[in-house]
Order: structure tokens, then C-alpha cells, then sequence
């Protein structure tokens, strides 16, 4: 992909999804809406409530969704490698199985964990050149998402903070990281990670995020009756 038309891309998904809400389709195999019928579903919902992109994971859910709805695709492959910690689209052939299904951007792990990619500068140049996709980095830290920008993703996301051990535990979204790096990356950012309400999706966007990437508190069903049975027996106590 060339930088012109990179650019050209990347402006027309800043435009389409410009302080809006992006929904993540995913079900990993252990899951009751495990395949990519259910998750097409569920994108055509999420599409339907106003979701201005989806978010997705392996080519087949990729493809199924592409099908299903007109929005831009975040596209991510995970897949557990021995001896590494990255997961999510941990090499060049899952990047290439990613783009091959239909994704408009592909989403790394770009955290400073072992992965099989090697140094990520390369390993984003590679995708840019064998794909016509953008890179979105998923990181944890404000470190990790001024280095992915120097390496040359096109955006960078908060997905990992917590999910490192050298990251912020919390149990509500990282406001602060959306926010420092909004204000010292030249790119866009996207909010990902344990948002579930409206008020912290609108903290988000009002702290610098381009848009907000939420998933569990929509479609996983599963997670959202388990808050309230743990709620309703809190209460109880």
C-alpha cells in the first residue's frame, strides 16, 4: 500500500467513524455464540443500532461479516504460539489471512511482549506491503503507543492496558492513557477496554479518543447476565 493511499484510507475511516461508537464481534470456540453465522448476527445488530465499524477475530468471522454489513472491519487474528506472549495477529501469515477475508485495518499486538514477528517496525512495514490494509496497534502503556507510532501504525488503540502485568490493573476503562496519548500522538486513537457504560464512552471521546471500541458490555450475553447475577447476590450479602 502506498503512503498516498494509506492516507486516503486512513482519512476515510477517521471520517466515518469520528467520535462514534465501534462494536467488537467476538466469540472465542469455549463460547455459546462461538462461529461465524452467530457473529455476522450479531455485527448486522450492532450495525443496526448505529456501530459505525466492527471489530472481529479469524478470517472466517471477517469474511462472514464483510458479507453481512457495509462498514469498515478491524480485523485481528488470535492465536496462542509457544513459547510467545503476543496473541492477537502474532505473524505476517495470520496479518495475510486477516486482509485475504476482507479486513480494512489489521489489528497487532504491539506491547513490548515476545512475539514471533520479530521487531515491529518491520513486522508493520511488512503488512503495509502485503496487504492494502492499515495497522492498528493494541497496547497497554503510553510508551508502547509512542513507539508503535514511530514504527508506523496508522492508529493506535488502548485494548492491552491491563492486560500486561506492567500495565495499569484496573477494573474500569484506562481514561488516562486515551488521554496521554491523544495529546502526544500525531495519529488517531481508539478507547478499547472494559468500557460499559455510556458515561465512560462519552469520558473517552471528550478525553481525545477518536472513537470507542466496546464489546463485551454488547455481545457477549453471557458476561453481561453474570454482572447481574453478581450484583443482585452482592446485594444480598
Amino acid at each position: 500500500m502506498t503512503k498516498a493511499k494509506r492516507w486516503d484510507s486512513l482519512q476515510n475511516f477517521v471520517n466515518q467513524v469520528n467520535k462514534q461508537l465501534i462494536v467488537s464481534c467476538q466469540a472465542l470456540p469455549d463460547e455459546p455464540l462461538y462461529g461465524p453465522e452467530i457473529m455476522s448476527k450479531m455485527a448486522i445488530a450492532a450495525a443496526a443500532g448505529g456501530a459505525r465499524a466492527i471489530r472481529a477475530n479469524t478470517p472466517r468471522d471477517v469474511s462472514a461479516i464483510k458479507k453481512s454489513v457495509n462498514l469498515p472491519i478491524i480485523g485481528l487474528y488470535k492465536d496462542n504460539i509457544d513459547n510467545y506472549q503476543v496473541y492477537i495477529t502474532p505473524t505476517l501469515d495470520h496479518a495475510k489471512q486477516i486482509a485475504e477475508a476482507g479486513a480494512d485495518i489489521i489489528a497487532i499486538d504491539a506491547t513490548n511482549r515476545t512475539s514471533p514477528a520479530g521487531d515491529l517496525l518491520s513486522y508493520i512495514d511488512a503488512i503495509h506491503v502485503e496487504t492494502e490494509c492499515l495497522v492498528l496497534a493494541d497496547v497497554s502503556t503510553l510508551e508502547e503507543g509512542l513507539q508503535a507510532e514511530r514504527a508506523g501504525v496508522d492508529m493506535v488503540a488502548t485494548t492491552l492496558s491491563g492486560y500486561t502485568p506492567y500495565s495499569n490493573q484496573m477494573k474500569t476503562p484506562d481514561i488516562e492513557l486515551v488521554k496521554s496519548l491523544s495529546s502526544q500522538a500525531q495519529i488517531p486513537i481508539l478507547a478499547e477496554g472494559r468500557y460499559q457504560t455510556h458515561t465512560q464512552v462519552n469520558l473517552a471521546l471528550e478525553n481525545g479518543a477518536l472513537a470507542v471500541v466496546v464489546g463485551t458490555a454488547i455481545t457477549r450475553p453471557k458476561d453481561i447476565t453474570k454482572g447481574f447475577v453478581e450484583a443482585i447476590n452482592k446485594n444480598k450479602v
